[in-house]
């Protein structure tokens, strides 16, 4: 990355960490305090570490950074959606995506070179934070240390995994041969590192796990409130991103041992430890989308506020819903609303899609009201059941992985008999009810990728295949100007 802009890049994330949602070391902060803060003067690098209020204001500052609307605040899912066949463009805009939409996307897209350089600003203020809380660890509890020690991580590896999904071939094509993304580990405040190779992709993939498996230990068990268990990182946080992860190596025995520790053995699926945070099903999936978005199934969320919401032309529900209606959802075949498993009466059809003039349907999961401040929900309990569900039809037992996919199915349609299917049946029915149940989140692009199944592109006229130089998003040309080592 072109480190040439941060020079003071340790009192920028001081900046940053002051005007987003506080965190308090009593983690007593009320919602309206949790959710919208008033900017403080700048800090400079020599007491930024000085007390723990400013210690936790920088621990903001990471989840403000991360969630920022150019990156995993609302450009970054909406583009893994609507690169396949679930969306059609209305707008024929550029700037809100039309070029990922048809494949011509290229190096000198400035709205995809934005993901990646937020992704390693975000990355790299993380770096700078670790350094500086190592330095300064006796100015808090060994408890809130090692707490924010494990958010840092969680964070880093969590954008790293996101990068690297849409930036480096998958991994099941070769095992992690194929080049991935530059590994910056430490801060940098110059541009005297600029240069730096690409590791492999298996190599990106072992960072991401030893952050969250160090995450793991690190994070508390639960937090004080919901909106705390939602918005911050807990220890289930962590194990809910390694199922996400070890699906995407294909490594399936490792889904089934990070997914047991979460979802019990049998129906009804909860959380089967008893001091960390309870996470099951709703009742109704549409309350896991309207206010307060915290509910228990609700893993990990950003948060927005009047104060930070994602920004012009970032948000989900200016491109879904009817804010703007950029996209709207393909009503035939291959798209998902003409698939049976998706039927009329489902309530994630009947509540969260709707109709639009007439004769389109959008996606209501996300307000269509402007200033668009919906939680943008990044891990649910529902995708861990269906993460475990893919590794038991492959790898386990394909009796728990019928019963958890008909625990996801059946709070919102009628139940299914998946247990009279096919080995190979079983699977697709898993594939196909992801995309209904983690529509509009994120998922779809990123779902094809991990297996190597071609995107059956509907902007772009037909399928892309993984040999396809646009399988994957070119580095954008803001890193290769910079970075003479790729």
């Amino acid at each position: 990355m072109n480190f040439r802009n941060i020079k003071n890049a340790r009192i920028n994330l001081i900046k940053i960490a002051l005007i987003t949602i506080p965190l308090v070391a009593s983690v007593s902060s009320c919602k309206k305090d949790f959710l919208e803060a008033v900017p403080e003067l700048s800090l400079s690098d020599a007491n930024a570490f000085d007390t723990p209020e400013r210690i936790a204001a920088q621990v903001n500052g990471l989840y403000f950074t991360a969630k920022a609307g150019s990156f995993l605040g609302g450009r970054y899912q909406v583009y893994n959606d609507i690169r396949a066949e679930e969306f059609i463009n209305r707008t024929s805009n550029n700037v809100t995506g039309y070029n990922v939409f048809q494949g011509t996307q290229n190096a000198s897209d400035t709205y995809i070179g934005n993901m990646w350089i937020q992704g390693y600003l975000t990355i790299n203020r993380i770096n700078l934070f670790l350094e500086g809380l190592e330095a300064n660890s006796s100015k808090i509890s060994p408890a809130l240390y090692a707490n924010y020690k494990g958010e840092a991580k969680f964070l880093r590896g969590l954008c790293y995994f996101s990068l690297v999904q849409i930036f480096a071939k998958p991994y099941s094509l070769d095992a992690g041969a194929s080049k991935g993304l530059p590994l910056r580990l430490t801060p940098e405040t110059g541009t005297a590192n600029n240069g730096m190779p690409r590791s492999t992709v298996a190599q990106v993939y072992t960072q991401i796990l030893k952050d969250l498996n160090e995450s793991e230990t690190e994070l508390p068990e639960t937090y004080a409130t919901p909106l705390l268990r939602t918005t911050r990182a807990h220890k289930n946080t962590a194990i809910a991103l390694k199922t996400r992860v070890l699906l995407a190596k294909g490594d399936y025995a490792g889904v089934i041992t990070e997914g047991n520790k979460l979802v019990s053995a049998a129906a009804p699926f909860t959380t089967p430890v008893a001091t960390n945070a309870q996470h099951a099903l709703q009742a109704n999936v549409v309350n896991v989308f309207r206010a307060p978005y915290t509910t228990s199934e609700s893993i990990l969320s950003f948060p927005m506020a009047d104060t930070n919401a994602p920004g012009t032309q970032n948000q989900i529900g200016s491109y879904f819903n009817f804010g703007n209606v950029e996209f709207y959802m393909n009503r035939a075949a291959p798209g998902i609303l003409a698939n049976a498993q998706f039927s009329a009466t489902d309530v994630r059809r009947t509540g969260l899609t709707g109709p639009y003039q007439t004769n389109m349907t959008v996606s209501t999961k996300f307000s269509g009201v402007s200033p668009y401040i919906d939680f943008v929900p990044v891990i649910r309990y529902a995708e861990v059941l269906l993460n475990l569900a893919e590794a038991e039809a492959v790898a386990g037992s394909p009796v728990r992985a019928a019963a958890l996919l008909g625990a996801v199915h059946s709070r919102s349609d009628v139940a299914v008999n998946f247990g009279a299917l096919t080995p190979g049946a079983l699977l697709t029915a898993i594939l196909t009810e992801r995309r209904i149940e983690l529509l509009a989140e994120g998922f779809r692009a990123n779902d094809l990728l991990r297996r190597g199944d071609p995107i059956p592109a509907v902007g772009a006229g037909g399928s892309i295949a993984s040999s396809d130089p646009r399988y994957v998003f070119p580095i954008p040309l803001s890193e290769t100007n910079s970075n003479p080592d790729l």
